[in-house]
């Protein structure tokens, strides 16, 4: 009987989906336990395990990538798919933040005081470190298009200095927010407008240190020359999920800060 070609491949048998779903579930345990001041060292150790798992992972599908040849124009197709469901995904969670804060700050309840921002509690000017967090996160995704566009041309010097640029910006950033956080005159604890922004501005923060290091790691694989000008499908989910943490500060901006003054 003649073998059909067809697109797809049969993964191998992995342990990681499992490992990294039961140290996962164990974390979120031992984080409960921390909640209620009982401090243990699983903790630590199921979020190292959590990153020694996904280094591994990441090592096998880069493997499947561009050692072994699996990942086809077909195959692609259906990963870059995926990434724009999970994008997806994560645009719903901060429209939950933003809902959240529209709607008290709309019709602030009597327990704020009817007044939004709380009394006794001073806001950041949104002219000084947020706007200046957003002309570099708007720069970032500049140099990043930079990055994307000479990788097309085949300038491999010109590439890696854009790269090494968005990731220096990245970390600018990072820095900055840091800054902010040490500078505020109120806590997560001051009602709900506390927790609303350090829940909003927070999660941001650890979308761009997952994208910082998702840029790191394309990086890495430039130097060695894993990518070429038609096949570099990790660049390009690196860079996609880069600008919608772009856009979603834009949001951040003028809801958060603009808003508040």
């Amino acid at each position: 009987m003649m073998k059909m070609n067809q697109p797809y491949f049969i993964l191998n048998l992995s342990p990681w989906p499992i490992l990294m779903a039961l140290n996962t579930f164990n974390l979120m345990i031992s984080n409960i336990m921390i909640m209620n001041f009982k401090f243990n060292s699983i903790s630590l150790i199921n979020f190292l395990m959590i990153i020694f798992i996904s280094m591994l992972w990441w090592r096998d599908v880069i493997r499947e990538s561009t050692f072994q040849g699996n990942h086809n124009f077909f195959i692609m197709n259906l990963i870059k798919f995926s990434m724009i469901l999970f994008i997806i995904s994560e645009m719903f969670l901060f429209i939950s933040f933003f809902w959240n804060f529209l709607h008290n700050s709309l019709a602030p309840s009597i327990e704020l005081g009817l007044n939004w921002p709380p009394k006794n509690i001073t806001f950041f000017n949104p002219l000084l470190i947020p706007l200046l967090n957003t002309i570099i996160l708007l720069t970032s995704s500049f140099t990043v298009t930079l990055t994307h566009f000479y990788l097309l041309n085949n300038s491999k010097k010109k590439t890696i200095i854009f790269m090494n640029l968005t990731i220096i910006l990245s970390m600018y950033f990072l820095i900055l927010q840091a800054l902010e956080y040490n500078q505020a005159t109120f806590t997560f604890s001051d009602s709900i407008f506390g927790s609303s922004f350090y829940m909003a501005t927070g999660f941001h923060g650890l979308h761009v240190i997952i994208g910082t290091i998702f840029l790191m790691i394309n990086l890495l694989r430039m130097l060695k020359l894993h990518f070429s000008f038609i096949h570099h499908i990790s660049f390009e989910l690196a860079a996609w999920y880069w600008h919608f943490i772009d856009i979603i500060w834009l949001f951040l901006y003028m809801t958060f800060y603009w808003w508040n003054n």
